[in-house]
């Protein structure tokens, strides 16, 4: 059924009931009226009967028919009413207004039956004689004990209808006075019953919205005045509730977008409740769009999904490792338990994420430099070794073998030497790092044109040319000495891999927040797949060249870590036989 507003339902109730009582009590009064008056007219025929029934019962004879007719018709027409006289027979003798002759029998009428046995009878019917409807009383006449006749008044109902007539229409037009006075009051008084109740209705519709300033007025009725205090209370007490479960998320939620590890909370049945941001940016997955969602529809990764099989199972802390594809491939340490409530009841599995990729790629670097350096270092000694013993074999005579085996193991000697010094500097330069090194304001023009002095002897050798661009104001804060190391190291290696009557140009230059340092060269080039690993420790593209041009490996190693020691970075731009450009970033005064 349709829903209605309750004003509306408690006004068309309340006027519904006001129209039937007062329909009712009309009607009543109408019908109780009507039958008053018809008793009263009842009383007046019966009296009209007596008295002109002992004007008869004074005569000689009751059956003398013309005396009782003219009786009847005198009588009838100085009272206004119609008197029949009526033998037990049913023969009339007597009557005011028709010739008794032509009348028929009287004995089947029922008020001339109730007459006949002694008491009056009253009877209201249509009158064919008169052609409308009449009240006939009858009085039973006696003489000694019995009834010698009856008489009989009557008037017409017609003039009690028309006066009713009359009546009824104002009974009407009072009722519906009434009808309408009392509409009003039920509409004032559903008014008052269901303003205060849309009252609450707008004020809780704040509530649910978490407005909680919004209070009630004191009602007009005890019930309605408890209910509005009882709701007053509430909002106070949700607000302050509210206020607390907030403060409280927001404390976690501050804790948890703070974390560096990432956090995973999942339900009993594996479905992730929640994540924190970190988790969401290890994952590469959306916050929102996962939540809720079975946990390899929200990670797809077959090791987080075992992992917290086991954990729900077990209840035991778990731990494991994840392999991330894609954004150049992460490794995450999962650390899982068992989510439980203040009760001790399990909710869940908790997991715990560690970005141990850079851990893992520092192992990795470990391992491939200790496997370097061993070769590095191995390969010399080895030469050493062997040619130190062929020294020593007493058959070897001729001095200009022995000449050429020195030569060899003096070259060997500083190629450990080199390898040796290099890894000093770096290990300095890496300390220096840890400690901050001292920067200092410095105008770069002079720290670039040392590192090209002492590069040009080689660059001469193979005929190359070196331009300097810098302007003679140009300044940074740096460590003067430790940059003129990582220029002279990228001019080295520049000159190395040029060829000959080619060219190399510096230029320094202010770009937007940063001080560019670029060395470029026309030379061999270096493949795209190199260049991300260019600068670890030991790491050559071309392993046979770079001894043969009495390369250690560690140069770009000792350039990276000494633009980091000045808060900068370092980038390589090559390509094969089209040349590198290698450009050191560094912070703007």
């Amino acid at each position: 059924m349709p829903k209605r507003r309750l004003m509306w339902q408690l006004f068309a109730s309340y006027l519904v009931v006001t129209i039937l009582a007062i329909s009712v009590i009309t009607v009543y009064m109408a019908i109780s009226m009507k039958k008053l008056y018809l008793t009263e007219v009842s009383s007046d025929l019966k009296a009209r009967a007596i008295l002109f029934r002992d004007q008869l019962i004074g005569k000689d004879s009751i059956l003398f028919a013309a005396h009782v007719d003219s009786l009847c018709k005198k009588f009838g027409h100085k009272s206004a009413t119609r008197f029949t006289v009526i033998l037990p027979s049913g023969i009339v003798i007597g009557d005011t207004d028709d010739d008794p002759l032509k009348m028929e029998n009287h004995s089947n009428r029922p008020e001339v039956i109730d007459a006949l046995s002694g008491r009056s009878g009253v009877a209201t019917r249509y009158s064919h004689t008169l052609y409308e409807t009449m009240m006939y009383v009858a009085e039973p006449i006696n003489q000694e004990g019995k009834v010698v006749g009856i008489v009989r008044a009557a008037l017409p109902v017609t003039d009690i209808d028309h006066t009713f007539g009359q009546i009824y229409p104002r009974v009407i037009i009072g009722g519906l006075l009434i009808t309408l006075i009392l509409g009003f009051l039920s509409l004032y008084i559903s008014r008052r019953i269901s303003v205060p109740l849309e009252r609450i209705k707008l004020v809780a519709g704040h509530y649910s919205k978490g407005e909680f300033d919004h209070l009630l007025p004191p009602g007009n009725t005890i019930e309605i005045d408890s209910l509005t205090n009882t709701l007053n209370q509430m909002a106070v007490e949700l607000k302050e509730k509210i206020r607390t479960v907030e403060g409280q998320r927001n404390e976690l939620d501050a804790v948890l977008s703070s974390m560096v590890e990432g956090v995973l909370a999942f339900d009993t049945s594996e479905h992730l409740v929640n994540l924190n941001q970190a988790a969401a940016r290890m994952l590469s997955i959306d916050r929102e769009q996962v939540r809720g969602r079975y946990v390899q529809e929200a990670v797809r990764n077959i090791q987080l999904q075992n992992l917290v099989s086991r954990i729900l199972k077990s209840e035991e802390p778990q731990e494991d490792e994840m392999a991330i594809q894609g954004n150049g491939g992460r490794v995450l340490q999962m650390h899982g338990t068992i989510l439980r409530n203040d009760k001790g009841e399990s909710l869940g599995a908790l997991v715990v994420l560690n970005d141990i990729t850079r851990l893992r790629h520092l192992e990795s670097i470990r391992r491939d430099f200790v496997a370097n350096v061993s070769h590095e270092l191995k390969t010399p000694i080895t030469s050493i070794k062997g040619f130190v013993e062929t020294l020593q074999d007493e058959s070897l005579k001729d001095p200009r073998d022995t000449e050429r085996f020195l030569a060899i193991i003096s070259k060997q000697a500083d190629r450990l030497n080199s390898i040796i010094e290099d890894l000093l500097t770096l290990s300095k330069i890496e300390e220096s790092e840890k400690a901050e090194i001292l920067l200092e304001e410095h105008k770069l023009r002079a720290v670039l044109q040392s590192a090209v002095s002492i590069c040009d002897i080689k660059a001469k050798a193979k005929k190359i040319a070196i331009s300097l661009n810098c302007d003679d104001d140009l300044c940074a804060k740096i460590n003067a000495e430790l940059l003129e190391q990582a220029i002279i190291n990228l001019l080295d290696n520049a000159i190395k891999y040029s060829n000959k009557d080619s060219e190399i140009k510096i230029s320094a230059l202010i770009l937007e927040s940063e001080v560019a340092i670029t060395i470029q060269d026309w030379g061999v080039g270096i493949e795209k797949r190199h260049l991300p690993r260019l600068f670890e420790r030991f790491y050559t593209v071309d392993k046979a060249r770079s001894k043969e041009l009495g390369g250690t490996g560690l140069g770009l190693a000792i350039v990276k870590h000494i633009v980091l020691a000045h808060h900068g970075n370092v980038s390589v731009e090559s390509a094969p036989d089209k040349g590198s450009t290698f450009t050191i970033h560094l912070p703007c005064l």
